[in-house]
């Protein structure tokens, strides 16, 4: 475990695990359509919120098995998300 315990492979999966798993919510509860029409602008933020829990399930893993870097970088591969989560909620 330790070959794959790298800071740039746990930013990688926090980019990426958000975006899937907020692209197979919109799939699963057929929210397309609306999200295209800028119908659901105010759930957007939401989903932001949403796609994280992801990332914090994984975060809980990799402590319990003491692979800190990559742990760091799935926290700084979420930022993005919980940065547009933010400024979404402001505008």
């Amino acid at each position: 475990m330790q070959r794959i315990d790298k800071y740039w492979i746990g930013i990688l999966i926090g980019v990426l695990l958000p975006a899937l798993f907020a692209a197979a919510y919109i799939e699963r509860m057929g929210l397309w359509n609306a999200l295209l029409e800028y119908k659901m602008y105010s759930i957007l933020n939401k989903l932001l919120l949403v796609s994280v829990f992801p990332n914090m399930a994984l975060l809980f893993l990799l402590y319990k098995a003491d692979t800190w870097k990559l742990a760091k970088g799935v926290i700084i591969g979420a930022v993005p998300y919980l940065t547009m989560a933010l400024v979404s909620n402001f505008i």
